[in-house]
């Protein structure tokens, strides 16, 4: 039975991808099918960062926190393009306060009845602290203490803030993270189906088979495989009670998180963690060079999984507590782009959406001995290394071979050279590619690292790479993401892979989803 799969994923955002490449390095068989884009739901819509979750403190979900914080550097060393360290500032006020009845609040509260719900600048500085601590940091900095009367950090603030605090966390392009990790698994053996959607699958005896549709087309074909993997995200629930019709009484709480994007706010490249009256936290973040990203919120999402939009109270809650930081107010006016995600958290039915957990929860259903599945629940950006690790960890019974666990420093494409090696990658290109802008080279090797260029191999001009579709982006470079991670439209192109919709006219977006029609006949 060569033509059956050991593992079949259903899902590509972070996690299907992640998995798939983790199973396929163990010289597995693999393939992967994914409804619509890669990235192309919550995986996109993230806050980007790789962070061990500060607030999560509060919840005591100290060993969640610390599985974060280890993760961070390890991820850090395998993808320097897409990722790299920041510090972010936490400017604190007397007004600070825990939001809702967290442990740590209840526990201060018994012991402190008179600070009334209120953060203390010591249990923030302790919470700093462990976070400083938990993850065996080596390569980012401490925390340390400003004087936001002096440090730059303080101009854009309101003179009010007058101490804060600085700590290290991670940025990462999650939508490159996910089409980076499918490349990777593609050309180490592993079969990735976009726009092909799992409209059944059922048991026979050991294995599964797979019905598929794809979406362009409306074919429909088979696929079958000993193990089935349910990384559906969102939808994972609904996959499993209607998709594979599987009992389960395990659970999805949807929870929205949106987005607002504005021009930039700060002149520095340090972001702000800021700490509203309402116990919320919101970031404010260094974007594409010209903006400042916003977020996020926490709301329970009702309607499906695609629905998901910032709506109008949600951009102007972001607004507001912002704007009690910052000098200068934004205006509605002033938003050039909104998005919004949802996340499919594992339902522990805590009390409200900001106090569900983050962390993961996997599922195995065998039915009898029969071929097993394997669901995803909840989960962040951040784990999902670890995540695809304890997935295999947990299929090993059920699989004819288990090699070790590999992925832990292997550098996904584009990302060979050192986390601090990003100065000399942008002399390399520019050395090769003379003709282009320092902005664009500094995108370029952003998204793709030592494969900038590779891509550009043979041009000696900016007439070799094709037609400039607008924002410096040419045909060549949209051949490359076409070939090698399976970009089908311009969407994909612009809002997924890179973030050039900022820049681009409506009319540039068009006349390119234009050709890559026609470059796909």
């Amino acid at each position: 039975m060569d033509d059956i799969f050991d593992l079949w994923v259903i899902g590509g955002g972070i996690n299907g991808v992640g998995i798939a490449r983790d199973a396929v390095g163990r010289d597995l068989k693999v393939g992967l099918c994914e409804q619509g884009d890669l990235a192309g739901a919550t995986s996109s819509a993230s806050t980007k960062l790789f962070h061990g979750g500060l607030r999560y403190l509060e919840y005591l979900e100290v060993n969640l926190v610390r599985k974060a914080l280890i993760e961070r550097e390890t991820l850090l060393r395998a993808m320097p393009h897409i990722s790299w360290p920041m510090r972010f500032v936490l400017p604190f006020h007397p007004d600070m306060r825990f939001e809702g009845e967290t442990p740590v609040s209840r526990i201060v509260g018994r012991l402190m009845p008179w600070t009334k719900g209120s953060r203390p600048a010591w249990l923030v500085r302790l919470g700093l602290f462990f976070y400083d601590h938990l993850g065996g940091r080596k390569i980012l900095p401490p925390t340390r203490t400003l004087d936001l009367r002096t440090d730059p950090a303080g101009i854009p603030l309101e003179n009010r803030f007058e101490r804060g605090y600085e700590y290290s966390d991670c940025w990462v392009e999650d939508s490159r993270l996910v089409a980076l990790n499918a490349r990777d698994a593609a050309e180490r053996g592993a079969q990735i189906l976009v726009r092909t959607k799992c409209v059944g699958a059922r048991r026979h005896d050991d294995h599964w088979v797979i019905d598929l549709e794809d979406v362009n087309t409306g074919e429909l074909f088979q696929r079958q495989a000993r193990i089935l993997v349910n990384a559906g995200g969102p939808w994972v629930e609904d996959i499993v009670r209607n998709t594979v019709r599987v009992h389960t009484d395990e659970g999805v709480r949807l929870v929205r998180g949106s987005h607002i994007v504005v021009r930039k706010l700060f002149d520095h490249d340090r972001a702000y963690f800021l700490q509203g009256e309402d116990g919320r936290i919101m970031f404010a973040i260094p974007y594409q060079e010209d903006f400042t990203l916003i977020g996020t919120t926490d709301e329970d999402h009702q309607g499906g999984p695609g629905t998901a939009e910032c709506t109008p109270a949600e951009a102007d809650y972001m607004r507001d507590f912002v704007n009690k930081y910052f000098e200068a107010d934004i205006q509605a006016e002033d938003i050039v782009w909104t998005y919004s995600g949802v996340r499919p958290l594992y339902d522990d039915g805590a009390k409200s959406a900001t106090a569900a957990t983050r962390d993961y929860v996997l599922s195995v259903d065998t039915a009898d001995d029969k071929a097993p599945l394997l669901s995803v629940f909840g989960g962040k950006i951040t784990t999902y290394r670890k995540l695809a690790e304890t997935a295999l960890t947990k299929l090993a019974p059920h699989l004819r071979v288990v090699k070790p666990d590999w992925t832990a420093g292997v550098p996904l494409p584009g990302g060979d050279f050192p986390v601090d090696g990003v100065p000399e990658q942008i002399a390399t290109l520019t050395a090769a590619a003379p003709f282009l802008d320092q902005k664009t080279i500094r995108r370029l090797i952003r998204a793709y690292g030592t494969d900038a260029v590779v891509m550009l191999d043979g041009a000696d001009n900016v007439e070799a790479l094709g037609r400039d579709f607008g924002a410096g982006l040419t045909e060549r470079e949209v051949l490359w993401l076409m070939e090698k991670e399976w970009a089908q439209t311009a969407e994909d192109v612009v809002w997924r892979r890179s973030k050039l919709g900022l820049r681009m006219t409506p009319d540039q977006i068009s006349a390119l989803d234009t050709w890559m029609q026609s470059a796909r006949v």
